[in-house]
């Protein structure tokens, strides 16, 4: 058994991705099984993570979740801002300019204004719960945007981990109503083309919200909605820690 455990030590980043790869099999199972795909395998994998995160912690009296346990150290750094901004990056250059031009003006302008509204609810909640310093507001209205955003946000500008922990929670929220919720309000808001599609994406930001929701909605969507959605992503990432934060810092002050 010594042997295993110092096995999985010398290898703990290629346990890291069997141990994600093993909790988003199960989410997948769970999906399919418990909602009948109305709920995504990543919303609860992401939530599966947290709790086993907050277990982590508990059990070890650290900071760092599963990742204080020595055979599971490389998810510290799978999870760490090396890969986190590799990945985004990745997903940006998977996108096709010429793409976005399908949306048009409609498109363009519901990124920056799904961005921008989504960054100044986060920062007023984020007010309303004690929180006055640009930094903090920055990362969780960031945060607001999606789960990816907060954290980039965040460790730009110099957010504590209890906050960019806060940004990330928001993200997952939003994401995981987007995904509950889209099928309900489809009919309602003439969710049933691509363009419409296009704007929703935009507007809300959530590669995996907005697929999720798509995909329960109408598959045929999907695609539409993810392209804004990732380019919304890319935009946050550009305007959260520069604009958005000089701009809240110019406000409230540092």
């Amino acid at each position: 058994m010594d042997r295993f455990v110092s096995v999985f030590e010398d290898n703990n980043l290629v346990v890291a991705f069997a141990v994600v790869g093993a909790l988003m099999l199960l989410s997948g199972w769970l999906s399919r099984k418990l909602t009948h795909g109305r709920l995504q395998g990543s919303a609860i994998a992401i939530l599966l993570g947290l709790g086993l995160a907050y277990w982590g912690g508990e059990a070890t009296g650290g900071e760092d979740g599963l990742a204080d346990y020595a055979v599971f150290s490389g998810l510290g750094l799978m999870g760490g801002a090396m890969l986190r901004d590799f990945a985004i990056v990745a997903t940006a250059y998977g996108v096709d300019l010429r793409e976005i031009r399908r949306a048009g003006l409609s498109g363009a302008l519901s990124i920056l204004l799904g961005v921008v509204t989504s960054f100044v609810a986060g920062a007023v909640v984020a007010a309303f719960f004690g929180y006055t310093d640009a930094v903090s507001l920055a990362t969780i209205g960031s945060g607001a945007a999606t789960y990816i955003v907060g954290p980039v946000t965040g460790t730009a500008v110099g957010a504590s981990s209890d906050v960019i922990a806060l940004s990330v929670a928001a993200g997952l929220v939003k994401s995981v109503v987007v995904m509950v919720g889209t099928p309900l309000i489809a009919p309602l808001i003439g969710l049933n083309n691509p363009k419409s599609a296009m704007a929703f994406g935009g507007l809300l930001g959530t590669t995996s919200g907005v697929a999720g929701g798509l995909a329960a909605t109408d598959k045929r969507l999907v695609p539409y909605g993810a392209m804004t959605a990732t380019f919304y992503t890319g935009v946050g990432c550009l305007l959260g820690p520069s604009v958005l934060y000089v701009t809240l810092r110019a406000i409230v002050g540092g």
